[in-house]
């Protein structure tokens, strides 16, 4: 059996060789390749012509009679141009966002009664995760708002969105803030 010294050399020449073998390949001549075979053409003589085709002769058609032209039409005055009614810009999922979270606001379900008894303020960031409905399926606490309260607040805000519109990304960060006033 060979002694610990001598299986680390060996490994140690083994490793060098196996990485230097890439770098020691670009010194060796290279084997060149054949030169291209010239291109060969062989002229062919031309086709026997087409023997001559007579002209097609179509019988002649009789002259159509014109038609007699349209009566005039009668004097109606132009419809009234009625503007096109432009629909009412819908709203961005943002907007919509905020409007939920105001809607919470109002029913005193945002802010909670303790955070606001101690004086607790704070911004949490939230992923939120929607189906196709633009319902929230799932939420995770990206930033802490530095107080436990308030990210639970707002992770069971972001829970509660509903129905957002078809322009919100099915990923998104949204920021939650909880300021005093």
């Amino acid at each position: 059996m060979t002694s610990p010294p001598r299986r680390l050399l060996a490994a140690l020449a083994l490793s060098l060789l196996a990485h230097g073998l890439p770098f020691v390949s670009d010194f060796l001549p290279r084997p060149r390749a054949a030169p291209p075979r010239p291109l060969v053409a062989e002229l062919r003589p031309p086709a026997a012509p087409l023997p001559e085709t007579p002209p097609l002769f179509l019988p002649e058609q009789p002259a159509a009679k014109p038609e007699p032209p349209p009566p005039p039409p009668t004097a109606r005055p132009p419809e009234p141009r009625r503007p096109k009614l432009v629909p009412a810009p819908s709203r961005t999922w943002q907007e919509e966002v905020k409007r939920q979270f105001r809607k919470l606001h109002e029913a005193g379900l945002f802010y909670p009664e303790e955070a606001i008894a101690r004086g607790l303020e704070g911004e949490a960031l939230v992923l939120l995760i929607l189906d196709a409905d633009g319902n929230a399926v799932a939420v995770r606490l990206e930033t802490s708002s530095g107080h436990g309260i308030l990210d639970q607040a707002a992770l069971r805000a972001a829970r509660s969105l509903r129905s957002l519109p078809g322009d919100a990304s099915r990923e998104t960060l949204i920021p939650v803030r909880f300021r005093l006033r």
